[in-house]
């Protein structure tokens, strides 16, 4: 296949790797106005740990489930529960547009992480990229007349955890399973929900219950596109169809929720992804790994 057919072959599992996020993110937003944040995510867990247990019996790769790096997988486990739960409350709390447009801040939080934590160093035009990018969320929420609440924060926290947990899977991709990477912050995520569900359960419809299926084929057909998605381009190909989301925000928000995407908040948006785009051209290669797989889901960082 030559470089050209397998940059649109990643190009096109990217966009409908991000369609199917949205359509976990919408399927979130649709649930949460009747249970807690914690129930969805352990109701969509439980549905995933049969996905989960297939994919570990047929994945060829060699090796155990243990950590080669356990320090960095307990921290990546504690940014994966931090980020699925405070990206399930800003989705049930904020419209997609809104929620959108913040976590769309990830790539730039990942050029300022990666200093730290990966070495790399920031130039000029990536310096001036995180600032148009975070211009561009002021411009999309206009603070003046968006009254910012926990929703938008919860969203900024997510955003800026799942650029850890990306720094993190970029450092330890090249020694870590696929399957390592994945089973251990999912079950942590089951867990410690789990546990949670004395205090919060309410009982569930059966349409309920196939909500939260739907969400768990899409979340694990997410992360098996994203990923076959990196092996056949490059991150400067595949990167960028993140902000296809804008598209699928002013879809699903419009069709299920009845939210209106104003001209102000395209422009923001639009803003965001371009200064993302620049970063992502700019940056720095990630250690090459036949294995190594992005973070799960658009709120950044599973």
């Amino acid at each position: 296949m030559s470089r050209r057919s397998q940059n649109l072959a990643g190009a096109g599992l990217g966009l409908a790797a991000f369609g199917a996020y949205a359509c976990y993110d919408a399927s979130a937003k649709f649930l949460g106005e009747g249970y807690h944040p914690l129930q969805i995510i352990f109701a969509a867990g439980a549905m995933c740990m049969p996905l989960l247990l297939l994919y570990v019996l047929v994945d060829p790769t060699p090796g155990s489930l243990l950590p080669r790096r356990p320090g960095m997988m307990a921290l990546r486990v504690v940014g994966t529960l931090v980020n699925f739960i405070l990206g399930v409350w800003a989705f049930t709390l904020l419209p997609l547009a809104e929620a959108y447009a913040i976590f769309f801040t990830m790539p730039l939080f990942i050029a300022l992480l990666a200093v730290p934590m990966l070495g790399e160093k920031i130039d000029l035009t990536r310096g001036l990229a995180v600032l148009m990018g975070l211009a561009g969320v002021i411009v999309a929420l206009d603070p003046s007349q968006t009254a910012l609440g926990w929703g938008h924060a919860a969203a900024l926290v997510g955003a800026l955890v799942g650029a850890m947990n990306y720094c993190i899977v970029r450092k330890t991709g090249a020694v870590e399973r696929t399957a390592v990477l994945l089973v251990w912050p999912l079950l942590a995520l089951f867990f410690v929900t789990a546990a949670a569900m004395p205090f919060v359960y309410v009982p569930m419809s059966a349409a309920h219950m196939g909500i939260t299926a739907f969400m768990a084929v899409t979340l694990i057909a997410g992360i098996l596109l994203i990923i076959a998605a990196y092996r056949r381009a490059p991150a400067i190909v595949v990167a960028p169809m993140q902000y296809s989301q804008i598209a699928w925000a002013a879809l699903l928000g419009h069709f299920l929720f009845g939210e209106e995407v104003g001209p102000q908040l395209m422009a923001g948006m639009v803003l965001v992804a371009a200064a993302g785009i620049v970063v992502a051209a700019k940056s720095e290669p990630a250690p090459k790994t036949a294995d190594a797989g992005p973070p799960l889901s658009v709120q950044g960082g599973a």
